[in-house]
């Protein structure tokens, strides 16, 4: 195996930074070089005298979760002025859905349909981290997910390559910028887990994989590919094998697709120990031969673990590790340290920065948390809710004033003193008018005790209406926080049970880090607002909704089950020999109830739950409603040469101005390979007061309707492919038109 290192003419629009690279390159020794390959956790607050001499000593290229602005400091100085080259280091940390100010979840941030919203959020989250000496951040997390049992669901875009790669590409701007990473306040992002970690069996984190290369190619890697366009400086690898090959020393995604083919040229991390881990999975022998997998794989830096640090001389010096695969790998990582602009600015000034949690942040993350609220059930119009049409409201729930939990998961740098819970933005909203009553249920969400239901049953009995916030604490979503089963845990339904029995109304506000299975509770409530964990500024924003003072327009990013059976439920299935239609879904009990002799048809669906969802993709209402009129496509017939033009006029034939989300969705009825009943290929965020009438125009381009097929080679196949726009995945618009390629 041969690496052939970036010559100055490589990367044309950066002469200068190959030709200090391969400069600073030439003055390195072996061990100089493989210090560069090395990541490990910092102090805490200090600095150690082994991680002093190791950074004098030029034996380290990056330290993890460092916040103590005088630390890093300290850290770059040592670098800088005492080791002999004065290399600069990469501080990384989990900067997922922001920092001191707290966004919704990514999950949550999907649902925004909105990309200019994202990247703000993540350019929030940047000046944050940049203030306490972070350079580099692991996210965005684009793994396609579509299975809500596992907990890194909460971390996903959703289940859409097309939504995610559009939100990844947004998320890699917001934290690096457009163009200058080296503006102050810009910080390295990090797209992961590459790849295919989101198909885990079973929903059970750092689980096996298996994925057709194909399946691969045109589900799971096109949010890796648009992040490679968007600039992205670094990735990490998966902690799951995929196809019997772990990712961590999977050449075929690390060096056939990502350099070879997309030509990435910033380097790749492992993720913590997944390097070490080769031996767990069995893939190799010993740390050294997973330190030989990995490097001759593509792996540039080794995350915590030490099987670089202790073995690369050895197999460098034994011919199994190419000296030029060594250089290709420091290369690598010397070109994102140089286009940062470490070399000459190691660290940002905090007082050229916004304070953390200040107002202009605040307001960041409201408008993300309102904007990712799905307004999924609101029978008889129950919201929006008026102040001074209610006396009373009662206020329900273990997540209606916990400051922490709303904040969700991978928040370690996320301040609580900073949270608006729903508690207090119902009071704000209602003020001194209107009595505001109200009682826990549960002591958390996971609790089977009945011992808090009577102070709750009294609140709602003596209220007009009533508010329940429930659903998932954030330690039940995350990192190795994946669930078998995901209704609403604990004694939750009870509580809506017994609440709904005095027949007040109810709006429920669910809070969680994954689509629950919500049917057994659907139908006893009034509404249903979902707000995925909307993290700082959640109150506020929650009850802007609530009290009609903007309207929800969130979408879902992902398929709601009716049950944890019915997993994986996604709108973009292939369609079967035998696909069902409407009239053979019949429910068990009623085929029970039938003549013995009655067929519900051979068709592909669950007995007990059907195969349509409980609320599908892109799924969400408003407070107004909007009409789909005149689709139009041209050309009819298209050649390679030409884009498609889709134009369909949108009207809000109700009486609130609001946002909606126009969705466009193709399918190419016959393929080399078989194709998804629809895919999302375009969506555009509108907004439209009473009566307003907007032609909304998409255009697409042969290459959008391009595929991996039979053959794995990517390409647009000549055929008939039929055309939907509308305000979910069940659009009803319907266009046709045809690729005739010549």
């Amino acid at each position: 195996m041969t690496s052939v290192l970036p010559t100055p003419s490589a990367t044309a629009a950066e002469p200068s930074v190959e030709s200090r690279v391969l400069a600073l390159l030439a003055q390195m020794t072996l061990d100089e070089k493989i210090g560069q390959l090395l990541q490990v956790q910092a102090g805490g607050g200090w600095v150690p005298d082994d991680l002093r001499a190791m950074i004098r000593d030029g034996r380290l290229g990056s330290v993890l979760n460092e916040v103590d602005f005088a630390t890093v400091q300290e850290l770059q100085r040592i670098a800088m002025a005492e080791s002999r080259l004065g290399i600069p280091l990469l501080v990384g940390r989990d900067v997922i859905h922001g920092f001191t100010t707290v966004m919704p979840i990514p999950l949550g941030q999907a649902a925004s349909w909105n990309p200019e919203l994202v990247r703000r959020g993540a350019e929030v989250a940047a000046h944050e981290a940049a203030a306490r000496g972070v350079n580099w951040t692991f996210a965005p997390m684009i793994d396609i997910a579509r299975d809500p049992r596992w907990g890194r669901i909460a971390e996903s875009l959703g289940e859409d390559p097309h939504l995610a790669s559009v939100l990844g590409a947004a998320m890699v701007q917001g934290f690096q910028g457009d163009d200058d990473p080296t503006v102050p306040g810009r910080i390295a992002a990090c797209a992961k887990h590459f790849a295919g970690y989101g198909a885990s069996e079973s929903g059970r984190d750092y689980n096996t994989t298996n994925i057709p290369e194909h399946e691969l190619r045109n589900v799971y890697l096109p949010p890796f590919k648009a992040a490679v366009d968007a600039g992205v400086m670094t990735l990490m690898t998966s902690f799951s094998d995929l196809n019997g090959v772990p990712a961590s020393a999977n050449t075929l995604i690390l060096r056939d697709i990502l350099r070879d083919e997309w030509q990435f040229d910033g380097f790749v991390v492992s993720d913590w120990e997944s390097i070490r881990q080769l031996q767990v999975h069995g893939f190799t022998a010993s740390d050294r031969d997973s330190a030989r997998e990995a490097a001759n794989a593509g792996v540039d830096m080794e995350m915590v673990s030490r099987t670089y640090a202790d073995h690369l001389a050895a197999l460098v010096h034994d011919c199994e590790v190419p000296m030029a695969q060594i250089d290709a790998m420091v290369a690598n990582i010397l070109r994102v340290k140089m286009r940062l602009g470490l070399f000459e600015t190691p660290h940002a000034d905090p007082a050229t920065l916004p304070a953390a949690a200040c107002d202009a942040h605040l307001a960041v993350a409201q408008d993300a948390a309102r904007e990712s609220l799905v307004l999924l059930r609101n029978e008889g119009a129950i919201l929006p809710l008026s102040p001074t049409a209610l006396s009373s409201i009662a206020v329900i729930g273990p997540l209606a004033d916990d400051p922490h939990e709303q904040l969700g998961t991978w928040i370690f740098d996320g301040d609580a003193q900073y949270s608006r819970t729903v508690l207090q933005g119902i009071r704000a909203a209602v003020g001194s008018e209107v009595t505001v009553r109200t009682a826990r249920g549960l002591e958390t969400t996971r609790s089977h005790d009945h011992g808090l239901f009577e102070d709750a049953v009294a609140a709602a009995a003596a209220s007009d209406v009533v508010v329940m916030v429930l659903g998932e604490e954030a330690i039940l979503s995350g990192e190795a926080h994946c669930r078998a089963e995901i209704t609403l845990p604990g004694a939750q339904e009870a509580l809506i049970a017994a609440v709904a029995a005095t027949g007040r109304p109810i709006v429920l506000v669910i809070m969680a880090g994954r689509p629950l299975a919500l049917e057994r509770v659907v139908s006893q409530v009034h509404a249903l607002l979902y707000a995925w964990h909307p993290g700082t500024m959640a109150g506020p924003a929650i009850a802007e909704v609530l009290f009609g003072m903007a309207a929800p327009s969130g979408r879902l990013p992902v398929t709601l089950p009716r049950v944890t059976g019915q997993i994986p439920i996604y709108y973009a299935h292939k369609p079967t020999g035998k696909p069902s239609t409407p009239e053979t879904l019949i429910h068990i009990d009623a085929i029970e109830a039938r003549a013995p002799q009655t067929s519900v048809g051979n068709t592909s669906f669950h007995l007990d739950a059907g195969d349509t969802p409980l609320f599908p993709f892109g799924f969400g209402l408003s407070y107004t409603t909007f009409a789909y009129e005149t689709l139009t496509v041209e050309p009819h017939a298209l050649t390679r040469d030409d884009i498609l033009s889709v134009q369909v006029e949108v009207v809000n034939t109700g009486p609130v101005a609001a946002h909606e989300v126009v969705q466009c969705y193709v399918r190419d009825r016959v393929g080399s390979i078989t194709r998804p009943v629809r895919e999302l290929k375009a969506f555009r965020k509108v907004y439209l007061a009473p009566g307003e009438r907007m032609t909304v125009t998409f255009v697409l381009t042969p290459d959008d309707l391009a595929f991996h097929g039979r053959d794995l080679r990517r390409r647009t196949e000549p055929g008939h492919f039929d055309l939907w726009v509308g305000g979910d995945s069940r659009a009803t618009l319907h266009a046709d038109f045809s690729y005739v390629a010549g």
